[in-house]
């Protein structure tokens, strides 16, 4: 309770900077897999925890103290979990604006609806990256269908188009190719709901990388290390970059390219924990669900070092469909392997049910082990 009483008597927002302890209510806008792992290392280290989502039935329904139902646009159910919230964090960006700044009325919100509006727009999140001088791709917003035919022949048909808001998991996003048959403007415009978009130029990748920055009230930052070792200092240093200029607090990862001269650009930004580290739960000092509490909650930073290589792989639906249920003791009798299910009560082609971890004394022992036993499932 004592916590809580120290919270109460403090201004919210960026002047806020007293440590939010255990013992005191995490409340998480959001309650999918990424809420449901974020929860339990809540839970671990003392908090309790409660989440607001639209599925009554959410993966981190099971594991928290009480579930919000509701829309991520119900501005006075988000209130409401806030009043009962000593911090507020989430993990989906599809929280409105609205919904954010009512809870703040109430208790902190991490990270702040500020960076939400950069990040969720996809026109404004690339007009930020440039007027801040960091270096993207070549880029068209396209607000018709016409905007949309200019961009697209203004990138010789070799780009990627791609919705305002939303659309993740490469959903709402076409692939425009120089020899694929030729789709009018008007045709690709209603394809993605004759909707805003963004067109990209399609880049010669050599390979695409995600970097993990953790930042707590104070500007306390630590960044996890990089997928490509021989690119680690460029790409961290420009990851630690992006996050202080969004001033975030909480997780922020940043999606770069690697292009085949050797050139990193941004992609995309997500403030919130992120598929690409799940294998920092095995992987590292402070997995990335732990660092996320610690950012929020204003306590000291977990060491992100690595100490042991790991791989994860994805466990969709499909494999449901196949094989029900799937033969987890199979993949279990691998060495070195753990699952990771998140209680989604309904498999579906392309839905992520959970993922299998594996470590190993060599990053390519790690990924050999973790495909042997996706593929024992």
């Amino acid at each position: 309770m004592a916590a809580r009483a120290t919270k109460r008597s403090a201004q919210y927002g960026a002047a806020f900077v007293s440590a939010i302890l255990p013992g005191a209510t995490i409340g998480i806008l959001g309650g999918g897999q990424l809420g449901r792992m974020t929860a339990m290392a809540a839970r671990s280290s003392g908090y309790r925890v409660q989440v607001l989502d639209p599925d009554r039935s959410c993966p981190a329904s099971f594991v928290v103290d009480s579930c919000f139902t509701a829309s991520f646009d119900d501005a006075h159910a988000a209130a409401d979990l806030a009043r009962g919230s000593d911090v507020v964090t989430l993990e989906i960006e599809q929280i409105s604006l609205a919904s954010l700044e009512e809870a703040a009325r109430h208790a902190p919100v991490r990270p702040e609806a500020a960076v939400l509006k950069i990040v969720q727009d996809r026109i404004r999140q690339k007009s930020w990256l440039q007027s801040s001088g960091f270096p993207i791709g070549e880029w068209s917003p396209a607000a018709s269908a016409q905007e949309l035919g200019a961009a697209v022949q203004r990138f010789a048909r070799d780009c990627f188009i791609k919705s305002r808001s939303g659309g993740y998991d490469g959903r709402s996003q076409i692939r425009v190719q120089p020899s694929s048959a030729s789709a009018s403007a008007d045709e690709l415009w209603k394809a993605l709901g004759s909707r805003p978009c963004v067109v990209e130029l399609a880049l010669p990748l050599e390979q695409e990388i995600s970097v993990l920055v953790a930042r707590r009230p104070g500007s306390e930052a630590v960044v996890y290390p990089p997928a490509l070792n021989h690119h680690e200092e460029q790409a961290s240093d420009l990851a630690l970059q992006i996050s202080q200029q969004l001033q975030i607090v909480g997780l922020l990862v940043i999606e770069m390219f690697l292009l085949k001269d050797g050139r990193l650009l941004v992609n995309e930004l997500a403030p919130r924990p992120h598929n690409s580290y799940h294998a920092s739960e095995r992987a590292c000092v402070t997995s990335q669900f732990e660092q996320a509490v610690r950012a929020i909650c204003d306590l000291p930073l977990g060491d992100a070092s690595l100490i042991k290589p790991a791989a994860i792989s994805n466990l969709l639906g499909d494999v449901w469909l196949g094989h029900h249920p799937p033969a987890f003791d199979r993949a279990l009798a691998i060495p070195g392997v753990r699952l990771h299910l998140y209680e989604k009560s309904v498999p579906r082609p392309g839905r992520k049910m959970g993922h299998l971890s594996a470590i190993g004394d060599t990053a390519q022992e790690a990924v050999h082990r973790v495909l042997k036993a996706r593929a024992a499932l």
